[in-house]
């Protein structure tokens, strides 16, 4: 499937991207939003960008090479930004972006074990370097732990019957076999009319695997603190868990706001002063939708840095 960027209009709207700008997008995928951004910032903006797959940075190198040394790719994960600034001497961005969602090419890819359309290996790593796989968690922790997971990540009110279930099939080895499971611990009369019945539980071994909630809490203080006066933070999430900690983070001034870069305690007033740019969050249009079903869930949120 071919990669089609989620509420690209709408980034654009609120990042604005210039002439001369510094900008982050942390979540390659595609590369759809990069390319924009550095099209709308020409002819000297620059992007530094992350993804944790190698491949996909490997990709990116050749199919954004036109744009020349304003573009700087790196394989890390977004929460990272602290890193990508001082590897390249940025004191500031301008615009910085992040899209929690998966990435077609990933999800498409059995091998990858993010879909339970597909038989493939319990994997669900963002980056094949990682230790933990969905294997792992399915298969080793304890009852408790997998059903808080599946409740708190996932959002599934039949988070322990579903733990239950998994535990008392083990092992298990495949994607397919695991959604099987599953579907038998949902009574069928409480299976959701729009999604498969094992959706909740896949999202939520797979933000387990990746700590994706870990990283976003990491990420949101540190791009803050790095976004210059008049800079815009803006992220796109899918899951109402991510869209209530980016909501309440862009609550204005707050203490937490703020990244310490090696230094011992902070002022409280040093902490950035945010501006929500979005009122409600910005969702895709029926037209979107019906053109790429997968931005049904989005939900973006965005912020100026005023001071």
């Amino acid at each position: 499937m071919q990669h089609v960027p989620v509420l690209l209009k709408e980034v654009l709207e609120v990042i604005m991207p210039r002439d001369g700008g510094r900008y982050f997008d942390g979540t390659l995928g595609g590369g759809g939003h990069a390319r924009a951004i550095l099209e709308m910032s020409s002819p000297t903006g620059e992007l530094a960008g992350t993804d944790l797959d190698e491949n996909t940075i490997a990709g990116l190198s050749r199919t954004l090479s036109a744009f020349g040394g304003r573009v700087h790719l790196y394989a890390r994960n977004f929460s990272e930004i602290d890193t990508v600034s001082t590897l390249l001497g940025w004191e500031y961005f301008d615009g910085i972006l992040v899209d929690l969602g998966m990435s077609s090419g990933a999800l498409d890819d059995a091998d990858r074990g993010f879909s339970f359309m597909r038989k493939g290996p319990l994997d669900m790593r963002f980056s094949p370097t990682g230790s933990l796989t969905a294997h792992e968690v399915v298969n080793t922790y304890p009852e408790d732990r997998l059903a808080d997971i599946i409740r708190s990540y996932g959002e599934e009110r039949f988070a322990r019957r579903i733990a239950r279930r998994i535990v008392n099939a083990r092992p298990l080895e495949s994607t397919t076999g695991l959604a099987e499971v599953i579907g038998m611990a949902i009574p069928r009369r409480f299976w959701p009319k729009r999604i498969h019945p094992a959706t909740k539980t896949f999202q939520a071994l797979r933000m387990e695997v990746n700590k994706e909630i870990e990283n976003l809490e990491a990420f949101l203080p540190k791009a803050a603190s790095l976004l210059g006066t008049g800079g815009v933070l803006a992220v796109i999430s899918y899951h109402s868990l991510e869209d209530r900690i980016v909501k309440r983070f862009f609550s204005g001034d707050k203490p937490e706001n703020y990244f310490l870069r090696g230094l011992p305690e902070p002022p409280p007033t040093d902490a950035p002063k945010l501006v929500r740019v979005t009122g409600r969050s910005i969702v895709p249009t029926p037209q979107e939708i019906e053109h790429n079903p997968r931005a049904r869930s989005a939900r973006l949120r965005a912020a100026r840095r005023m001071s």
